[in-house]
């Protein structure tokens, strides 16, 4: 029978990385919620109740990755008695950059005009701040994307949530049913995926012991790489 591995810490799948990365870039980085609304994109779930739900993720990104700021919600008055907004945080939003088997966030600001002008250089340069975005922190986000929206996204609160779309457990199939692996110019191999889930194991134990001793956070995010970097190459 099938027996599993529980990860000591969430990782990408390497299969959903695009569209984990698409996800990412319809919702606010802070509270989860589509950067986009009713307000905004006038008629938006109308049109989105038409289509059907493998297309809305694709109309929805097109609308919301040009977007960086999340809409807050204006409050009530006499002249508008209904608050404005879908309940956002106003949080500026990230540009959202997969490397490999790793997602960044990279945030920009721009310099000061007045020091450029007395430079005379020209216009400010935009600087960046590249940041590491794990998938235990990608994990947490997509975990506090409301029903409402997952539907807007053609996603599921019940069938197809976003967050498993990144992994904690790994199936383990039983011996008999493991596939032997070809390689160019040798014979096939009988056992490389038990070797490479021995690897898996022994990355998995890594992290673990990790964080109860308390390592520092750089040695605990390099086993968590290495885990990584395994599982990548168990599944391909």
């Amino acid at each position: 029978h099938f027996g599993h591995i529980e990860l000591a810490r969430p990782i990408y799948h390497p299969g959903f990385m695009v569209k984990v990365k698409k996800i990412l870039e319809c919702i606010c980085t802070n509270c989860g919620r589509l950067k986009i609304d009713q307000q905004m994109e006038p008629g938006l779930w109308e049109l989105l109740a038409r289509l059907q739900p493998k297309y809305r993720l694709k109309y929805v990104w097109e609308k919301a990755k040009s977007t960086f700021v999340c809409a807050e919600t204006d409050p009530a008055d006499e002249d508008n008695p209904m608050p404005i907004g879908h309940n956002g945080c106003g949080h500026r939003q990230p540009l959202i950059r997969k490397e490999g088997l790793k997602m960044f966030t990279v945030d920009k600001r721009v310099g000061e005009e007045e020091d450029s002008k007395k430079k005379k250089e020209g216009p400010a340069k935009p600087a960046t701040d590249k940041h590491f975005y794990s998938a235990f922190d990608c994990y947490n986000l997509l975990k506090k994307i409301p029903a409402e929206d997952m539907d807007a996204m053609g996603l599921s609160a019940e069938f197809a949530r976003p967050e498993w779309m990144i992994l904690t457990v790994l199936p383990v199939p039983p011996a008999p049913v493991r596939p032997s692996v070809a390689s160019p110019g040798k014979a096939s191999a009988q056992d490389d995926l038990t070797y490479k889930l021995a690897e898996i194991i022994k990355a998995n134990g890594s992290v673990e012991k990790a964080e109860q001793e308390g390592s520092p956070q750089y040695i605990i995010n390099n086993f968590v790489e290495l885990l990584q970097y395994h599982v990548c190459t168990y599944m391909d």
